[in-house]
């Protein structure tokens, strides 16, 4: 059998790999705690379950319109403008099968086959090999523990080539947990700007930050920059809707539409069933998300602290996510 070069060149997920080897050794009666896949371990609200519930026995069971319907959307600018200050269209909005594919959709429409995308490590692993797949090339940019992780604008500028395309910037990162402020975004959207890069935006995390820090969409900074940004978010994290695969993209209408021609003849569009769901995650109670962090927080404390205790390990407190990220560099 002969497999694509398309294909060959991309890994699989170590994410899912490592999911599936934990969720055997249970089956195998073995106790294990896994720390694979970004999860929340708590059950969807009640309220969002009934409202699937009711969108099941009112039969919204059929075909919605490749980018979703316009209630998730309305719901979705209505969110964007309250939460992150900023104003879109609903031909600006697309709603996909999770943000990994409002990802893959975006990194396909804007990248051409040999296009370089700057993308900050450690990062994720579905990054680099949706650019792979895409064609384009992923130039690597290290960030480092004593710098919280972050980029600076200095690190990017020194990366941009003239085949440079893409930036594709997560925060609160995973897995890091690093939260970028306002100046750091200023800075490396006015260098964004000046050299015609777009930048994909990873928002999934926003709702879990903690201590002083605070989300900030780089897509707010102004119109401008605005016209440069996708910003991607979901449901999954924020409301433990992981299962339920609804993600959404907000950017240039241009954009847009391309990512909805790819969804088009892929998986055609969004569950129909989890869309009405999503409506009653953004618009109903946020009661949860406060007491889902709350907890998040008291983990972060204590898993820090007892990483920190370990002789030759040290891990810089997480600002946001749920993620630690441990330096063991002395016992490698």
């Amino acid at each position: 059998m002969t497999i694509s070069e398309r294909v060959k060149n991309i890994n699989p997920s170590q994410t899912l790999a490592i999911t599936a080897q934990a969720l055997k050794m249970k089956e195998e009666g073995k106790k294990v705690i896994s720390f694979a896949a970004g999860e929340p371990d708590f059950d969807t609200p009640k309220n969002i379950r009934e409202k699937a519930i009711s969108a099941i026995r009112e039969g919204f069971s059929h075909y919605t319109a490749s980018s979703g319907i316009i209630e998730l959307k309305e719901a979705i600018l209505e969110k964007l403008k309250k939460d992150n200050e900023i104003e879109y269209k609903t031909s600006e909005i697309i709603i996909s099968t999770g943000a990994k594919q409002c990802l893959f959709n975006a990194i396909l429409t804007i990248c051409n086959p040999g296009d370089e995308v700057l993308l900050p490590a450690p990062c994720w692993v579905s990054y680099t090999e949706q650019i792979k797949f895409a064609g384009a090339v992923p130039i690597f940019i290290n960030t480092y523990q004593e710098e919280d992780f972050k980029l600076s604008a200095a690190q990017v500028k020194e990366k941009i080539t003239s085949r440079t395309k893409l930036l594709i910037l997560n925060s609160p990162n995973n897995p890091t947990g690093a939260v970028y402020e306002q100046e750091e975004l200023k800075k490396i959207a006015l260098l964004l700007l000046k050299y015609n890069i777009y930048c994909i935006c990873d928002e999934i995390y926003e709702k879990l930050v903690y201590d002083d820090a605070k989300h900030l969409s780089i897509a707010s900074l102004g119109d401008e920059m605005k016209g440069k940004i996708i910003t991607i978010n979901g449901v999954s994290k924020s409301y433990a809707m992981t299962g339920w695969r609804i993600g959404y993209a907000a950017g240039p209408e241009e954009i847009i539409k391309g990512m909805s021609k790819i969804q088009g003849h892929s998986t055609s569009n969004p569950n129909s069933i989890a869309q009405k769901a999503s409506v009653e995650a953004l618009n109903g109670k946020q009661d949860a998300i406060g007491e889902m962090r709350k907890a998040f927080d008291e983990r972060r404390k204590y898993m820090v602290e007892r990483l920190n205790e370990i002789e030759e390990i040290s891990c810089l407190i997480p600002a946001g996510a749920f993620y630690a990220f441990p330096n063991v560099s002395k016992i490698l």
